[in-house]
């Protein structure tokens, strides 16, 4: 993990929790940083990239790794490279 990235654990919480806490994390990040999701809720495979798009951050990645979805994020209004 880089100077620039952030993680959030939201392992064992269920929908709307990530969202919910997804959404409180990154309004307190600065533009052009990258939080890094991990979350084990099925539902959120769905509803954070949902919530990712209507708000207007980017999605830089997104994975599996066995029961964990793992989202790269990058908090909206950064400058185009």
């Amino acid at each position: 993990m880089s100077d620039h990235e952030e993680r959030l654990d939201l392992r064992g919480l269920k929908c709307p929790l990530p969202v919910i806490k997804a959404r409180k994390a990154l309004a307190a990040m600065p533009k052009g940083r990258i939080l890094i999701l991990e979350a084990t809720d099925p539902l959120a495979e769905i509803d954070i990239p949902h919530f990712i798009a209507s708000e207007g951050h980017r999605l830089l990645a997104q994975s599996r790794e066995e029961r964990v979805f793992v989202f790269h994020i990058e908090v909206k209004g950064a400058s185009a490279q």
